[in-house]
């Protein structure tokens, strides 16, 4: 299968690799031109270490031409953060083609972004967008073209729009994951999958003293307390009576399996939290008020599960009480500057309306 990989960050570049070591045909789509030229010195080459050894991936393509990276894809996958899908979505409707899936993972309501984009850009007919639970790795880069992966996903749940192409779309990522994608019903069921929003606001706003005042340090180690567990525990039941509320069944991967080392395995498998903090590659410096943990999952990740939250008339204390601390420190209205239902013109639905939009999609 030919797959298109938009981006130049961690995900994007364990994507390429892996996909390529899979046995596909890769393009790696990147913004610079001095970036592609360097990789292009180095053979469209790319090194993975994990725990099975160093393997080397041969992509066939890398540019900065969308249309060319995006030309003959059976699947464009896009796991950049939430704060860059407008301009990117916007860049890659002209060229998206009957039969294409956009995969973003995870995608805090990304897909109806790309979706927006491509009905105004007369695209949309044919084509399906996804979103995931997760990123698919545990990925860390360790120099220009080589990363570590200290893990990667066993299950991921996977929310389709509109859901009439969910079989076509699932088909697609299922040769891209074999044996991992599940399917969670239509996009905003992905969303409410999404784990970043649940881990990262608790870590990173009742971490604010020591994210500020160490050189380095690892929220996801000693900044992962059991009061901090206790928030994240509360914070994610609110997400699942949310989902219930909607009309969303089980399963909905509780949190509390990824911390655990048994029991139900999570989207990372058993032992995966273990493997994230004993690789070291998360003791990092974090700017608060830049880090994508409160720009991504405070901001975009929270806004939209509050309001999801009103629409479903389920009350989340202690998710608006994060979207608010993390507004207080970075001086900023996430609720009005992130992404809301009205962000992607689902504002004004009652839930009937919103599963007919979700099911049957946006007119061509």
């Amino acid at each position: 299968m030919r797959i298109a990989v938009l981006g130049g960050g961690n995900g994007s570049m364990a994507a390429a690799a892996d996909f390529a070591l899979g046995g596909h045909e890769v393009a790696l789509w990147r913004r610079g031109e001095a970036e592609v030229a360097q990789h292009r010195d180095l053979g469209n080459r790319l090194v993975i270490r994990d725990g099975k050894g160093r393997h080397e991936a041969q992509l066939a393509l890398v540019t900065t031409d969308l249309a060319e990276a995006m030309e003959g894809a059976a699947l464009i996958f896009c796991p950049v953060p939430a704060p860059a899908h407008a301009d990117i979505a916007a860049r890659v409707a002209p060229h998206l083609r009957p039969g294409q899936v956009v995969h973003l993972p995870p995608g805090t309501m990304g897909s109806l972004v790309f979706a927006r984009a491509a009905q105004a850009a007369g695209t949309v007919k044919g084509v399906a967008f996804a979103e995931s639970g997760t990123l698919p790795w545990l990925v860390r880069k360790h120099g220009f073209n080589e990363m570590v992966i200290s893990g990667r996903t066993t299950r991921l749940p996977t929310g389709v729009f509109p859901l009439t192409l969910q079989d076509h779309a699932l088909e697609v990522i299922g040769l891209a994951f074999p044996g991992a994608v599940e399917a969670c019903g239509d996009a905003l069921s992905g969303a409410l999958m999404n784990a970043g929003p649940i881990i990262h606001p608790p870590l990173i706003t009742m971490n604010a003293g020591p994210l500020e005042h160490f050189p380095a340090w690892d929220i996801h180690n000693e900044g992962t307390q059991p009061s901090i567990r206790r928030v994240t525990d509360a914070l994610d039941a609110e997400r699942m009576k949310v989902r219930e509320a909607l009309g969303y069944g089980a399963p909905h991967f509780p949190l509390a399996d990824h911390y655990s080392e048994d029991g139900e395995e999570w989207m990372y498998g058993r032992k995966a939290h273990s493997d994230l903090t004993d690789s070291g590659d998360w003791r990092e410096k974090i700017v608060l008020t830049q880090h994508r943990y409160m720009l991504e999952d405070v901001r975009f990740g929270l806004s939209l599960l509050v309001s999801a939250a009103h629409l479903a008339g389920v009350s989340v204390p202690v998710a608006e009480g994060l979207l608010a601390v993390g507004s207080s420190i970075c001086d900023e209205d996430f609720m009005r500057t992130g992404r809301p239902l009205a962000a992607v013109g689902l504002d004004g639905m009652s839930p009937e309306e919103l599963r007919e939009t979700m099911q049957s999609g946006f007119a061509a």
